[in-house]
């Protein structure tokens, strides 16, 4: 089994709260994780029928078999009658992480927590591996353009089967499986287009009536299907930065996907030589490198603070992390030689808003890293800040 950098935080956090809840896409290796961190709790399945019968028809019994001894609920959101007798049961019992609730659809199961479960679960997100993960394991590729194309799904790696298998696979079985329980979609071959066109606006401004156009359906109809695919863990917005140094900025979010493999698949790219001359190159490395902000954020327990900056002049900000009071600006370049040109947006930034070298970032598809006037510069593989 490949660590997991989360493990030590779901540890501690079991000792602080009756209910753990864990969600994140499907085949992130979540049920892999909880078996091994609480090898001795029940581990009940709702996908599997017999299960799930006994949680609908009974749910107190159901949850008492298991009050003192503890419980795996994996995709727990599919009896959604148990959380309100969650709450009774762990009020009463006053013991600490007898619970673990495991879901792939991340708003079904918060709105069941926020209704029931407030301050009494903990909430924590496990995304596919990180590059800190791989790297741990020593699968980790030396190449750039291996790691944007392999993605970082558990089955790639712990399976032998290959990236241009496994992705479409697993899109046509998400398709089928998650999306037709979660919104009334009839024409799923309509929403595989829209899941196209959605992979080739990668890091672009999220324009919905102009989505809609493209796809043939209302502006409505596309927010509705964004949602879904935010709550899967398919895609997510990178909202713009809420401090305004310039009143003409932009207020439109940039749509990105959690896993570039996944994000090849759809774009067609099929092998990481298909990479090289690709045209979205640059932003299939954006995304990379902004997900790896991400992953570390979850693996440690925090609530991802990141966001983009730009104005109506074009000049634009990749990345902002914000670390209470400070902030670090990050700017992503998949050129493999370093440029001049690579750091004027840092240094126009810089100098509207004061911000010094230190708190300036480049991450780079290049090998080095190195102190620039302009700032920090960091290589592909180090990425996280």
């Amino acid at each position: 089994m490949i660590d997991r950098e989360i493990t030590a935080k779901l540890g501690s956090l079991a000792r602080g709260f009756p209910v753990l809840s864990l969600t994140g896409p499907r085949q992130s290796g979540k049920t892999t994780l909880v078996r091994e961190i609480f090898p001795d709790f029940a581990y009940l399945n709702l996908e599997n029928l017999d299960v799930m019968a006994a949680a609908t028809e009974d749910p107190r019994r159901f949850l008492e078999a298991h009050k003192d001894t503890g419980a795996i609920i994996d995709e727990a959101q599919r009896a959604p009658e148990l959380f309100s007798y969650l709450q009774g049961i762990v009020d009463d019992s006053g013991r600490m992480g007898r619970f673990v609730l495991t879901g792939s659809q991340n708003f079904l199961l918060l709105e069941k927590i926020s209704q029931s479960l407030a301050g009494r679960t903990a909430i924590s997100h496990l995304l596919p591996f990180s590059s800190a993960e791989l790297k741990s394991a020593g699968i980790f590729a030396s190449d750039l353009d291996t790691v944007l194309f392999q993605g970082s799904y558990p089955p790639v790696f712990d399976r032998p089967v290959a990236p241009e298998d496994f992705y479409p696979a697993y899109i046509e079985t998400y398709l089928e499986r998650d999306l037709r329980t979660l919104k009334n979609i009839g024409d799923l071959s309509l929403f595989r287009k829209f899941l196209i066109l959605c992979a080739g606006r990668t890091g672009q401004l999220l324009n919905t009536a102009a989505l809609g156009n493209e796809v043939g359906v209302d502006h409505k109809t596309i927010r509705s299907w964004i949602s879904v695919l935010e709550a899967c863990f398919i895609v997510f917005l990178l909202r713009p930065y809420h401090r305004n140094w310039n009143k003409r900025v932009v207020k439109q979010p940039k749509l990105y996907f959690h896993d570039t493999g996944l994000l090849c698949s759809l774009l067609g790219i099929k092998n990481a030589d298909g990479l090289a001359g690709h045209y979205l190159r640059g932003s299939i490395f954006e995304n990379h490198v902004i997900t790896e902000q991400i992953k570390a954020h979850y693996n440690r327990g925090e609530r991802p603070s990141v966001f983009f900056w730009r104005d109506h002049s074009g000049h634009e900000i990749d990345l902002i992390i914000e670390d209470g009071p400070a902030i670090k600006a990050v700017e992503i370049k998949s050129g493999t030689t370093l440029h001049p040109s690579f750091f004027e947006g840092l240094s126009w930034f810089s100098r509207q808003t004061g911000l010094s070298a230190s708190e300036c970032v480049l991450v780079y598809g290049g090998d080095s890293r190195q102190n620039r006037k302009a700032g920090e510069v960091r290589p592909w593989n180090d990425a996280v800040i």
